[in-house]
């Protein structure tokens, strides 16, 4: 289990190795605020918990932009893996069959790679469509593509433990994780990552 790594603000940033969390707090960058119960790690000098909740020591600038980055791993997940032309999910793919990034305005036709213009297409979708809008080869999405909140964007790749979740939802309100865990069966979403 990964551990969960805070801003000086106690902003929710990533999870983090256990070790890569660990050197951070032997290097006085990080304390630990929850430890995973009974566990530790050992050096001939020292016996540290291991972690599973760190705030860093000084406050970290996350830029604006990078927090929303369009990636084939967020993009899976913002649509449950499930192609959004023909709503086969990955584990209905067979053979050469697998999951795309499809640009609905295509970008030879001005499309850009933003979150409001890319779904999730299996191959056989995306080839059918080619360079034309959906309506234009016959198809519909089944959902319009929109930009997930950052909390959504952040966690919905990542298995976080009722200790983590707790400082999540402490930075982000009571609700916070549950739009990312809506749907059946996506509590920590641990087939990913």
């Amino acid at each position: 289990m990964g551990c969960l790594a805070l801003n000086a603000s106690f902003e929710p940033l990533t999870i983090v190795p256990a070790r890569r969390a660990v050197r951070l707090v032997l290097d006085g960058k990080a304390e630990i605020l929850e430890e995973e119960g009974g566990k530790s790690f050992r050096s001939e000098s020292r016996v540290v918990p291991a972690p599973a909740v760190i705030r860093l020591v000084r406050y970290v600038h996350v830029p604006y932009r990078f927090r929303r980055q369009v990636t084939n791993t967020f993009l899976f997940a913002r649509d449950d893996y499930t192609c959004q032309y023909c709503g086969r999910h990955r584990s209905e793919l067979r053979g050469r069959q697998f999951l795309t990034r499809d640009h609905v305005r295509p970008l030879s036709r001005g499309g850009l790679n933003t979150w409001d213009n890319v779904v999730t297409s299996c191959s056989s979708c995306n080839n059918r469509k080619g360079g034309r809008l959906p309506g234009e080869a016959g198809m519909a999405l089944s959902h319009d593509p929109l930009e997930p909140n950052y909390v959504h964007l952040v966690w919905v790749v990542r298995r976080v433990t009722d200790t983590q979740e707790k400082y999540i939802r402490m930075f982000y309100g009571e609700d916070a994780l549950d739009a990312v865990w809506s749907r059946p069966g996506d509590r920590g979403f641990s087939s990913v990552v």
